[in-house]
């Protein structure tokens, strides 16, 4: 159950905001559900008050402050598949992670694809702890064949949009979905993959396939598809399709996998292009080694990749490539997983693990600085569907927030996860940092036992 107070203040807290670029000792002050100040220990307009009926405090000395996460790429099964998840249970484990905000994909039953499910994703019968962001279907049914109507979607609270798990693979059909989502100033979303290449595939192509016996999926099947997607965005921006309002066509790749994607990133960059991406914290710590003996939860697309493809993630994390890390939070019932490999659905659930596992190796053991990883997780991310007021606590801003205990190490276990599905291979690992409180829009969603 949330808590709904007209004020709360978060006090002597280590305020940490990458997008403000505000970071030291504050006092925060909360109220109807926005940033209403930023103060000195003690110096808010508040005071040291007392807590009562119409004031909550909550007491972060020793602990960081931080905006709300954000998440990109969640797949909340709703509507059509409850019995892997449900917004509400979605949504609670978006909170436990420390999230505020959540972009769902259109992979739904029916799918996403009209204002009618886009609104229905985000009615409050839903039961949502925290933001929920639809993402429209580019294409009807997501088939690749038929553009939706993205004002209409847009109108309905769609932030951008994408054909997710189907990648678009005709050059005239990804051309104008380019061309006429630009128009209405929303991303378009490719998850890079040429299913051309990848049929009856179920794991990276490499010598972990090989000894498995299992068909491996090619790494040119995501960076051949990124690199035409990059060669389509060029030649619009080079032939001024934009908006009326100067918008250019804004490709973002989801959960970047492979080096040569990095690099077809980073070189779009430099030329200037709008070519964003994700990373996911199972594409920057783990390689298809994991797969183990056949471990289903290990099993997701695209695929674990090399030793040498992990590290491209980690080295465009710590150049500034990459823009946001994102979850795919991909939850599956247990039965569905425990089958045979190949016949396992792809996915793992990654809302309570993702702060974790990044302030433990982005953080703890690859140096960097905390700001960083939060803006990775929150700033960047809001900024890149532009969510405003989100990933921020400037003034004014949506009161989303994530206290957490930097030095705090702790033990996932899948078992009491707020997720309807346990599908993780992070089960038992040791993470760093400890989400105490999150505040979705001046609501507690969440409060660690013993923080109540």
């Amino acid at each position: 159950m949330s808590v709904i107070l007209g004020v709360i203040l978060i006090r002597g807290g280590h305020l940490i905001d990458p997008a403000a670029q505000v970071e030291g000792l504050k006092d925060v002050v909360l109220r109807d559900g926005r940033v209403a100040e930023i103060a000195e220990p003690g110096k808010s307009s508040l005071g040291k008050g007392k807590a009562g009926p119409d004031l909550q405090i909550i007491d972060a000395k020793g602990l960081t402050v931080a905006p709300g996460l954000v998440d990109i790429h969640v797949h909340l099964r709703e509507p059509g598949q409850g019995h892997k998840e449900t917004i509400a249970t979605g949504t609670a484990a978006a909170a436990a992670g420390g999230f505020t905000s959540v972009a769902a994909m259109p992979n739904t039953t029916p799918t996403n694809d009209t204002p009618e499910i886009t609104r229905w994703m985000q009615a409050p019968e839903r039961g949502a702890s925290v933001r929920v962001f639809p993402i429209g279907a580019a294409t009807r049914a997501i088939k690749g064949d038929v553009l939706n109507d993205y004002a209409a979607l847009k109108s309905a609270g769609a932030v951008a949009v994408t054909d997710d798990g189907h990648p678009i693979l005709r050059d005239s059909i990804m051309r104008e979905v380019l061309i006429n989502a630009t128009r209405q100033g929303l991303s378009v979303i490719q998850h890079a993959e040429d299913t051309r290449l990848t049929g009856g595939c179920s794991m990276n192509a490499g010598s972990t396939a090989f000894r498995l016996g299992l068909r491996g999926m090619p790494q040119e099947a995501e960076y051949g598809l990124v690199e035409r997607d990059i060669r389509l965005v060029t030649e619009l921006s080079m032939n001024g399709k934009g908006d009326k309002n100067g918008h250019r066509p804004h490709l973002h790749v989801a959960h970047t996998s492979t080096a040569q994607a990095v690099a077809a990133v980073r070189q779009a960059r430099r030329n200037g292009l709008r070519v964003t991406c994700e990373v996911a914290p199972h594409h920057f710590l783990l390689t298809e080694e994991h797969v183990g003996a056949y471990d289903t939860n290990a099993k997701m697309n695209p695929p674990l990749r090399s030793v040498a493809d992990r590290d491209a993630m980690i080295q465009g994390i710590l150049d500034g490539v990459v823009d946001a890390i994102a979850t795919d939070h991909a939850p599956h019932a247990t039965h569905e997983k425990e089958v045979e490999f190949e016949r396992a659905p792809n996915g793992i659930t990654g809302l309570e693990s993702a702060l974790g596992l990044s302030l433990r190796w982005l953080h703890q053991e690859w140096k960097l600085p905390l700001s960083r990883v939060l803006s990775l997780l929150s700033a960047q991310p809001a900024a890149l569907l532009g969510l405003r007021g989100r990933g921020t606590l400037a003034v004014g801003s949506f009161a989303d927030v994530v206290v957490f205990d930097p030095k705090a190490e702790w033990v996932f276990r899948a078992k009491d996860s707020r997720s309807k599905s346990k599908n993780t291979p992070f089960d038992g690992w040791t993470m760093q940092g400890r989400v105490r409180w999150t505040i979705s829009e001046g609501r507690v969603v969440y409060a660690m036992p013993s923080a109540v």
